[in-house]
């Protein structure tokens, strides 16, 4: 009476030993973080004659350091790490104050904190 129940229900029987196929496999696993989306950040850097060492695909630390010509103190810091450099200006693309503008590709938060340090610091950049 057993056998006939686990018929009728479609459940296999201990004596059903007929291998079953493997659950398909997902070339994505259900596990993995999507990444962070990145976005555009133009930063000026105060030194021109830096940004012109740079190419596209390098990667960059940004340094905010407070700007001592608006009576700023404090230590330097480091805003942005490891960071793509997105375009590069081309030559003569600078300002008369010697900076340079360049476009980085950021998560966004570090785009945000890269425009805040752009306002009251002075921006420098270490190849990685």
């Amino acid at each position: 009476m057993t056998a006939a129940a686990l018929a009728a229900t479609g459940v296999a029987g201990a004596d059903d030993l007929s291998p079953q196929p493997p659950p398909p496999v997902s070339d994505r696993p259900a596990h993995r973080p999507s990444p962070v989306p990145l976005v555009s950040a133009p930063v000026r850097i105060s030194d021109a004659a830096t940004v012109r060492l740079l190419r596209p695909g390098d990667r960059v630390d940004v340094i905010a350091a407070p700007n001592s010509a608006l009576g700023e103190a404090g230590e330097a810091h480091v805003v942005a790490s490891g960071v793509r450099v997105a375009e590069v200006p081309r030559s003569g693309e600078t300002r008369s104050d010697g900076g340079a503008l360049v476009v980085l590709s950021v998560p966004r938060s570090t785009a945000t904190a890269l425009a805040g340090a752009g306002m009251t610091s002075q921006l420098a950049v270490t190849l990685c």
